[in-house]
């Protein structure tokens, strides 16, 4: 009988056992491509195991560790200044469009909804962050744009929303300021909303190169996504071009698969140190909403 009620338990184990190893395979596959030789990857395929063990690709990744150091500190820079300054913004709004007594409540969260659905165009975009703004070849054009995004906005509203409009109440009976209201009450009951928001956010600077390749031209502010993104781009045209090269160098073999593999490791290995001490608050932050009472 103990046996049969624990039965449950250890299938619902096993098979979030399952799923976390299928989740960590496809990492211990790049990690294996990374090591392994080009020759025998496209021989003989992908594996689990690095094949031809070998740092060539690392090599080619690493070769001006200078200019790979000052794009990592520029991500850096932008990430965590973008995700603090943009956690403010958003909670900002958020607070005030969860506030009962907000005359314009519902006109404000329309107005953030709207721009979920329609743009400017990246013409126009491009024309005012250039020519008007003069935002062009500074750090801010790559922080501005993520500053108040509407999704994330209407998640912490949505967790704000829970903490009890009493709480505010009182403290307003006690003669606390707004300022204070929200920097000691609110944001510290809205942790969990915040940490997960602050993690997409930090994703989304994190992974951006778009707007480098729209706005960056000096080569001091080129972040390490777009950095990464034009190595790609120089493994490829000298893929293509190998029967293009002089005599001699025909046999080069460019480390197109591996080096992939190697940027991907070393674009992802930052997040997967940050994920963890977001983990705590990760769960409670995506079940905002679920339970209503």
């Amino acid at each position: 009988m103990a046996l049969r009620a624990k039965l449950p338990k250890i299938l619902i184990h096993l098979v979030l056992i399952l799923f976390g190893i299928l989740c960590i395979i496809p990492l211990i596959s790049i990690i294996s491509v990374s090591l392994s030789d080009e020759t025998t990857i496209l021989k003989n395929g992908y594996s689990l195991l690095p094949q031809g063990l070998n740092l060539h690709a690392y090599a080619y990744v690493l070769y001006k560790p200078v200019q790979l150091l000052n794009a990592l500190k520029v991500s850096l820079l932008v990430s965590v200044f973008g995700t603090v300054v943009s956690l403010l913004v958003s909670a900002g709004i958020s607070y005030v469009l969860s506030r009962e007594d907000y005359k314009y409540k519902n006109k404000l969260s329309f107005y953030v909804f709207f721009t979920m659905l329609f743009n400017g165009g990246l013409v126009p975009t491009y024309m005012l962050i250039s020519k008007y703004l003069h935002l062009k070849n500074t750090l801010w054009v790559l922080i501005l744009p993520y500053l108040a995004i509407p999704w994330f906005i209407l998640i912490l509203r949505t967790f704000m929303q829970k903490i009890p409009h009493s709480i505010i109440e009182s403290c307003m009976i006690d003669g606390a300021s707004e300022l204070r209201i929200f920097f000691r009450i609110i944001l510290p009951l809205a942790k969990p909303g915040l940490a997960t928001v602050g993690l997409f956010t930090l994703l989304q600077y994190w992974n951006d190169w778009w707007l480098s390749l729209l706005y960056i031209e000096k080569e001091s502010l080129v972040p390490l996504q777009f950095m990464l993104y034009r190595m790609i781009n120089n493994i490829e045209f000298l893929t293509r071009s190998t029967n293009m090269m002089p005599p001699g160098m025909n046999n080069v073999v460019v480390p197109a698969e591996t080096a992939r593999m190697a940027m991907a490791i070393l674009a992802a290995g930052p997040m997967l140190a940050v994920f963890p001490f977001f983990q705590k608050y990760f769960v409670s932050g995506l079940t905002v909403g679920a339970i209503k009472g």
